[in-house]
């Protein structure tokens, strides 16, 4: 069975090198179109694909996973949902667990554009712990933010680990 278009996309960001890795990083924050360089990076990670497959994520989505990934380039894991992760390393401490749980319900609420920040700060938490993420799900969850459906399964996922 081939790749999705997702998959191949994971595949490509993994295997950038440190210089572009490092290039992705000092975008964080920003918007596609901020800077020439960000955008001729981007651009010839996504735009092949994006002519060879409709299904290819959208480019706010890919944007915005190429700089989750390039500050944190966790291991690809299928089944290693952001969701679930998180839950995996709930703290004990009562009040800090209340602060996690509110920092992560806050994301939950948070549009697209506005989620970089927060995810960031989720997948701190996951690198800390040495830990593997599935790439592919956060990439087709996120093209998907919009519909309630997709956050309430995060949701669920957090709760029911």
């Amino acid at each position: 069975m081939s790749p999705t278009a997702t998959e191949q996309y994971i595949g490509i960001l993994t295997r950038l090198k440190p210089g572009d890795l490092g290039l992705l990083r000092t975008h964080a924050g920003q918007g596609l179109n901020e800077t020439v360089q960000g955008f001729d990076l981007f651009t010839g990670l996504w735009w092949p694909l994006q002519k060879k497959s409709q299904f290819a994520p959208r480019r706010e989505v890919a944007w915005l996973v190429a700089k989750l990934y390039a500050f944190s380039p966790i291991p690809q894991s299928t089944g290693d949902t952001l969701a679930r992760r998180l839950a995996h390393y709930l703290p004990n401490e009562k009040r800090e667990k209340k602060r996690f749980q509110k920092k992560f319900d806050e994301l939950l609420l948070l549009q697209l554009g506005k989620v970089e920040l927060e995810l960031r700060w989720a997948l701190s938490v996951i690198a800390y712990h040495d830990k593997t993420l599935d790439w592919v799900r956060l990439t087709d969850d996120l093209s998907a933010w919009e519909r309630e459906a997709t956050r309430l399964k995060w949701a669920e996922q957090f709760l029911n680990y």
